[in-house]
This record gives C-alpha cells, structure tokens and sequence, in this order.
C-alpha cells in the first residue's frame, strides 16, 4: 500500500521535547504550571489580546465563555450553521437554544445581513438573543466588522471561534481577537497542537481570571476544599504547553506553508475545469489551515465523492466540508436562517491534505488523481 497521506497531521519540530524534558525534570506533571504561564503570555501577544486562559479544549474555551457571558438556561444563541458540531455543543451544555445563521459566499462564514435578520425576528417573537457564535473555517476569516458591528446595534456579545484561524488575520487584526472573547483550539490536527487543549482570549482581566476560576473545579480561595460555584476540569497540563510553547516558536513557519501547499494546489488547479477555490477578499490574510476546492459536476462531469474515493483508493485522506448544523440530525430541529450556501458547499466541497509536514512528492501524488479523474 502507497505511504498513508494525512490530511493534517501533528508537526513537531524539536524544541518541544526540550521543553517536556523541562517539565519533567522540574516535577511540573500536573495541571498548571510554568509552562502553562508562558504559553498563556505567548497566546496573548501572537493574537494581540490582552489575557489568555489555556484549557484541555477549545470546546471547553467556547463552554465558559458562554458561562462568562451570562448565557442561562433558555437563552437562545445565534451559531453559524455551517460549522463543526463543537461549536455549538456547548450551547446545548448550558441548556440554552442555539439559532442556526447561513454563509455568505465571500468567506463561507457567517452571513452579516443574514444574522441582522435573524435578531430582528428573534426580537419579533419576543426572544432576545444572549450571544453570537461566528467561526472562521478553515483559516478564513469572517466579515468581523459586519458582525461586530450588527452585534453591536443590538448590544450582543460575540464570542468568536477562531479554533482554525491562528496565524489568520482581517486588517492586520488577528483572528480571536475581534470579539467580546475568543476560543482556540489545539486539537491533533490544527495548525499547531499541544495533543489537546485549547485557549480563551480576552482584553477582559476578569473574564480570564474567571474562567482560571472556574476551569479549576471553582475551588474558593480556603484551606480547605469549598466550592460556592460549579466548577469544571477544564485546565491545561503543564506538559501540554511545554509542547504548545515549542509549537509557538515555529507557528510563522507552520502559517507560511500551509499558505504554499494553498498556492501549489491553485497553481495546479485553478485552470481545471469544475474546480473552484476561496480567494482571500481584500485585507483578509488566511492561515489557509486547510486548503478547499470546490468541485461542480455540472462543469466537471465528476462530483467532490468522485475525487475524494480516487485519493482514499490510494491512501490520501481528504474530508468534505462541514456538513452544517441545520442538516444534522441533532440539531434538525431548531430553528435556521437559511440562503443555501453551507448546503451547496457541503454538496461541492472538499479538504485536500494540507499538512505542513507534507511533501513537494505527496501534493505533486494528491494533484496528479485529482487531474487523472478530471480529465
């Protein structure tokens, strides 16, 4: 069988064994620690953002930052719908009710005009909406300004999920830091990983202090073990952020490739019949953590399953786009602001590999099947 083709895999470089050894030898096998200290300074100042809480999940970052944002039981909360699960789940951890916003076309991300709309018949059926979730998929970001400023007009707090788009930015403003608060992710696959985990950003010195609070079990300030709030196990290891600080030493050269296999792949593909890409609008930087095509089978004669059962044939992983939330049997029932747009490029869309740890041999290998069944 040919050598397994990831579509994003974990990329260690060497300074992170370094910094485990650290951790090891000073005895910091624990949650907490200095390495974890660090690498909450070195999110901070990447991102621009004042504070960042470093925690096992960006799931977990999005959980308490709804907590933080006094989202209760009830509360409806407008989520992107086409998106991945994780970020809504949360909503649903709470008790609250998410509302499923569609796509524009320019970023795939949240629609502005769309969300403007869904407020104002959630406010027309008596629902005041405590919170907006926008994600920048696949490293693009969304029309922050627009939702900032649609989210401000009525006074809504917007927790952005930036959990794909570290290194990403809109005006030379960095992704999660546009919102009221902003979640990352450091999952296996992501642009750098620390295994898990995941980190809360904030300007809010208190938000973040809180949210250390209460992602160590809420334990109050008492010799003794006293708890006045739920709390929850949601802190990052130290031996974690030792990898997650050696991850950070590289995170320019990790961006800088990714947006190379991003330029390959369009040098390639561009021309081929049926096959479209996301160019980057004016002033957006992508960290192009995974470079997407869409395919047409009206103009191409093939569809994304077509390709996608090529590469897996040869042992190439590729993924389709998100399936959106309102398309999910979990989520099917609640209530969407829909334009058609996630469901075209769920229909159309797929993830090539895009690790960069990949080769020039193994994008030439992924170019040359999608060529041969296109042809």
């Amino acid at each position: 069988m040919n050598k397994k083709i990831w579509l994003s895999s974990p990329h260690m470089e060497g300074s992170e064994l370094e910094l485990v050894k650290d951790a090891f030898e000073s005895n910091w096998i624990a949650p907490l620690g200095p390495h974890v200290d660090a690498f909450e300074q070195d999110l901070a100042s990447f991102t621009g953002t004042s504070h960042a809480a470093a925690l096992s999940a960006g799931t977990a970052a999005l959980h308490l930052a709804l907590i933080l944002s006094g989202v209760k039981p009830g509360d409806e909360v407008i989520c992107q719908s086409f998106t991945f699960s994780a970020s809504a789940n949360p909503i649903v951890y709470i008790g609250a009710t998410p509302v499923f916003v569609d796509s524009e076309p320019g970023t795939w991300n949240m629609d502005p005009d769309l969300l403007e709309k869904a407020i104002k018949d959630r406010l027309s059926k008596g629902r005041k909406v405590a919170a907006i979730i926008p994600v920048h998929l696949y490293g693009m970001p969304a029309r922050m300004p627009e939702i900032m400023e649609v989210a401000g007009r009525y006074n809504i707090p917007v927790l952005e999920d930036a959990a794909e788009a570290l290194g990403s930015n809109l005006n030379g403003k960095a992704c999660g830091s546009w919102g009221d608060m902003g979640i990352l992710s450091f999952n296996g696959n992501k642009i750098i990983t620390t295994s898990g985990g995941g980190a809360l950003l904030s300007d809010n010195e208190e938000m973040i202090n809180k949210a250390r609070f209460l992602a160590s079990q809420a334990r109050d300030a008492a010799p003794h073990y006293q708890h006045s709030q739920i709390g929850y196990n949601y802190r990052m290891s130290n031996i974690s952020a030792a990898i997650g600080r050696g991850q950070m030493q590289v995170i320019a050269d990790r961006v800088a490739k990714r947006r190379k296999n991003y330029e390959y792949y369009y040098t390639q593909l561009a021309d081929v019949r049926g096959i479209t890409f996301l160019n980057e609008p004016d002033g957006y930087y992508s960290n192009r953590w995974l470079t997407a095509i869409l395919i047409d089978p009206a103009t191409s004669k093939v569809s994304r399953e077509t390709i996608r059962l090529a590469l897996e044939k040869e042992n190439i992983e590729s993924r389709p786009l998100w399936k959106p939330m309102h398309l999910q049997p979990v989520f099917e029932g609640y209530t969407s602001y829909l334009n058609g747009v996630g469901e075209e490029l769920f229909e159309k869309g797929l993830c090539l590999p895009s690790g960069s740890n990949l080769t020039e041999s193994d994008l030439a290998n992924v170019v040359s099947i999608i060529k041969s069944n296109t042809a």
